[in-house]
């Protein structure tokens, strides 16, 4: 099959944001018969028909649907390296991908990333950040999907290089009618008599909690498995079941729902998160800087306590 080229896959998607050839030629400056053609030689390349010709214009076929959804993110990637490459002539510039965990971006990644874009020297660098569950964030990283991951450090972090970033504390969410509620704090082993809202298995928290109950002879009971804090502290703000929680992110929900944060007592309720990456040498120096300044904050944190 000959390679696609990307005028090829501009003129596709703009026929199908338009539905019509007309249309897209007239937008993108082409000759109708010049579009139907490309759109014709693509379909021969490929094997499969991309286009429905209807009586008010045309639709993509589902074939045509997977192409275009692709087509999208290829001229969206080239346009990025185009605005990146061309930027070096104003300075340090670049587009920085961060995987970090539900936790991790509630708390204060994006408040510590705000103040790295903030300084000028920054200006025409770009982050992007994507939330995923520790363990595939790690594997992004080490299969060079993503060029840095923020996550709990308890996590596999092998074959990767990583520095330590920020600690929380997790707590326990009740509602203020709760038995636990008028406790100053708690053990895991005390919360176990009680119905649970949790994150999904998937999640390192769900399998920390797990592991911890097994140690006492117990497990814990879920009422509910949500995906998100907000739908947490709804739930037990509802009454229908107690949560654990980073009370680092519970302050932030107390203001919302009427919910009480009561600190756990175990060893393994003080996390640390880290910044991992596969090799500092070969990220890209906006990555680099962005690194230095999470590992710098958090060092700044530790000299002041």
């Amino acid at each position: 099959m000959r390679d696609i080229d990307l005028k090829t896959l501009r003129l596709f998607v703009a026929v199908c944001d338009h539905r019509n050839m007309a249309r897209a030629a007239a937008d993108m400056h082409i000759e109708p018969s010049a579009i139907s053609k490309r759109v014709a030689q693509l379909e021969s390349d490929l094997g499969v028909p991309l286009l429905v010709r209807a009586r008010r214009g045309v639709q993509p076929t589902p074939a045509g649907i997977v192409l275009l959804e692709h087509a999208r993110n290829a001229l969206f990637t080239m346009e990025r390296i185009a605005t990146d490459v061309a930027g070096f002539k104003r300075g340090l510039v670049g587009s920085v991908t961060v995987c970090a965990s539900a936790s991790a971006i509630a708390e204060a990644l994006l408040d510590d990333i705000a103040s790295f874009l903030r300084q000028p020297e920054h200006e025409n660098v770009k982050v992007s950040v994507d939330e995923q569950i520790s363990l595939e964030l790690v594997r992004r990283v080490r299969d060079g999907e993503t060029s840095i991951g923020v996550c709990w450090d308890n996590v596999d972090l092998q074959g990767l290089t990583h520095r330590a970033y920020r600690q929380d504390h997790l707590a326990v969410a009740v509602h203020p009618d709760h038995p636990l509620a008028r406790h100053p704090s708690v053990s895991l082993e005390q919360t176990l008599d009680f119905e649970h809202v949790g994150m999904p298995p998937s999640t390192s928290v769900h399998t920390m909690l797990r592991r911890a109950a097994a140690t006492v002879g117990r497990r814990v009971s879920y009422r509910m498995i949500v995906s998100t804090f907000d739908a947490t502290f709804r739930v037990v703000a509802a009454n229908l079941g107690i949560s654990v929680v980073p009370a680092e992110i519970g302050g932030t929900y107390t203001r919302i729902f009427d919910v009480k944060i009561v600190p756990l007592t175990d060893p393994w309720a003080e996390r640390r998160f880290a910044v991992c990456f596969k090799d500092y040498a070969a990220l890209q120096p906006a990555a680099q800087r962005l690194v230095d300044h999470l590992t710098q904050e958090n060092t700044h944190r530790e000299n002041k306590n």
